[in-house]
């Protein structure tokens, strides 16, 4: 009867097995069912990080065209920092600000210097691009909001995920965006807004995701759809193409992911490699 060994002699080739072998076949031993609601659940973070990206192309759109004054949407930022600063404690009741010992006025001190040294180099930021054609830096502009969108932190355990790289590229963009403004009043201005929206607002999101999840599908719906009506004053063509990407992206593929996790047919079976689960540490002592 031939055995599964290798240290005995059988009259067998080496590559015989008998009909025992597929007994031990397995499949789809790790593989993850996932449902169409929590995909659709999950996608809210690419949607609200594209609807991000259009809000804060549309607002500089408006201001470049001497549409939107700077101490417009100054104000109004500030008084959206204000309000998404005492919802954030709101949610957990303060929970997470304890555990991590900030207080309030450390948060008031360094969001003071920040808009100092910002409001003290915006002359720089108006006139730091000057011998850059204008093309090139829209195009360097794009491509820096892809990268932001290809590197952020969307939840995913994956190598490419980095959140420094992501909220670096954003920040280049917008001062690249920003030194096309008339004024440095208006690249201040930019830039402030673009560190509010890349850097404060997903926090926001994440802590309504883990804390109320259907105040997050809320605030996602009105989000998508205040990104969708300032894209439509600008383009009514890019307003259509914009709502189609987002559909595609919560509705179509979560679907797509579903139906082709029918597909999934991974083996195991007594071809995997030997994995070693003993303790092995008193050897390398």
């Amino acid at each position: 009867r031939w055995q599964k060994v290798l240290y005995e002699r059988q009259p067998f080739p080496d590559n015989y097995v008998d009909q025992r072998f597929l007994e031990e076949l397995r499949k789809n031993v790790h593989a993850r069912r996932y449902r169409y609601r929590a995909v659709v659940f999950q996608s809210g973070a690419v949607v609200q990080q594209l609807c991000s990206v259009c809000v804060f192309v549309v607002t500089w759109w408006y201001m470049d065209a001497g549409m939107l004054s700077p101490q417009g949407l100054f104000g109004a930022a500030l008084v959206s920092s204000l309000l998404g600063y005492i919802l954030f404690d709101a949610v957990d009741g303060g929970a997470g600000r304890r555990e991590s010992g900030r207080t309030r006025w450390a948060d008031l001190k360094s969001t003071l210097v920040f808009a100092a040294f910002t409001y003290g180099f915006s002359p720089v930021l108006k006139t730091l691009t000057e011998s850059i054609s204008t093309d090139t830096i829209y195009a360097m502009s794009a491509l820096m909001l892809l990268g932001h969108l290809i590197f952020f932190d969307y939840g995913a355990n994956a190598a490419i995920v980095s959140s420094t790289l992501s909220l670096n590229m954003a920040i280049f963009a917008s001062v690249c965006l920003a030194s096309r403004l008339p004024r440095s009043l208006h690249a201040f201005v930019m830039v402030t807004f673009a560190m509010q929206i890349f850097a404060l607002w997903p926090m926001l999101q994440k802590k309504l995701k883990a804390q109320t999840p259907r105040c997050y599908v809320g605030v996602t719906v009105l989000f998508a759809l205040a990104a969708l009506a300032g894209m439509a004053t600008v383009s009514s063509v890019g307003a259509v193409l914009f709502a189609s990407l987002l559909l595609a992206i919560s509705c179509l593929c979560p679907y797509c992911l579903i139906r082709l996790q029918l597909l999934k047919d991974n083996i195991h079976g007594p071809w995997d490699e030997a994995e070693i689960k003993e303790d092995l540490s008193r050897f390398l002592m």
